[in-house]
């Protein structure tokens, strides 16, 4: 009788640790001991050009640690019910020589991602970001943009591709080697190197340096919709004579 009982102990044990270990670890669950600070981390989702990659780019500030993504199964669910947000390990990629990172990653269904990092002993969240490899293809083209290099405060114009629900702009001037120079987001469809007057929002880590003559340069834009996704892809090649 004792080792019957014994027996049905040792089931019941077991069965438990199963149920504990069949628990699915949830973004909601992940932070519910967290001191949490939402729409904190800046990042954007676009797809590869001629492939099949999706790309979620986002800014690690300087004392940022700990990037995770999460995702839901797709894109019906509740985007904030953080409980439908399921963590998956996505390689990182360095994005001008890592003043941003992407993860990159593959899906035939479309959904909502969102980025964390930790930041002085608070968890950050990226506002929810919509997958739209299928319905909206990030478009690639560089023939929308007019740069005026007759100076050393170049400036930058463009017109939107197919997709007429972009809401703002982000744009990088970087060198020869990829970094980056400066990093600024406007509504507006136009950007002066370094004139702050339109921009909303900027990244950029200093004052950044002269525009050199004869010096080659890369102007790098994103349309990005609403719901962070990337309708439109540029990136053109400048020098100042």
């Amino acid at each position: 009788m004792l080792r019957f009982c014994s027996l049905i102990i040792a089931i019941a044990v077991s069965s438990c640790s199963t149920d504990r270990l069949g628990i699915i670890e949830t973004l909601g669950s992940s932070l519910a001991n967290d001191e949490v600070v939402r729409d904190n981390v800046i990042a954007c989702a676009a797809s590869d050009e001629n492939s099949e990659l999706i790309s979620v780019f986002f800014y690690p500030r300087a004392a940022a640690s700990n990037f995770k993504y999460f995702e839901t199964v797709d894109a019906s669910v509740d985007k904030n019910d953080f409980d439908n947000y399921i963590p998956v390990e996505v390689p990182i990629r360095n994005v001008f020589n890592g003043f941003l990172k992407k993860f990159q990653l593959s899906s035939a269904n479309e959904k909502w991602v969102i980025v964390t990092f930790e930041e002085d002993g608070m968890t950050h969240l990226s506002n929810p970001i919509r997958l739209k490899q299928n319905t909206k293809p990030t478009e690639y083209i560089r023939s929308n943009i007019t740069i005026d290099s007759t100076s050393t405060m170049p400036s930058f114009s463009w017109q939107d591709g197919l997709f007429d629900d972009t809401k703002i702009y982000f744009h990088v001037v970087s060198n020869a080697s990829n970094d980056l120079l400066s990093g600024t987001y406007t509504f507006e469809r136009n950007f002066q190197y370094y004139k702050l007057d339109n921009v909303v929002l900027n990244i950029t880590p200093k004052t950044p340096p002269n525009i050199e003559p004869n010096t080659p340069y890369n102007f790098t834009l994103l349309g990005v919709s609403e719901d962070n996704w990337v309708n439109l892809f540029s990136e053109l090649p400048f020098q100042f004579q």
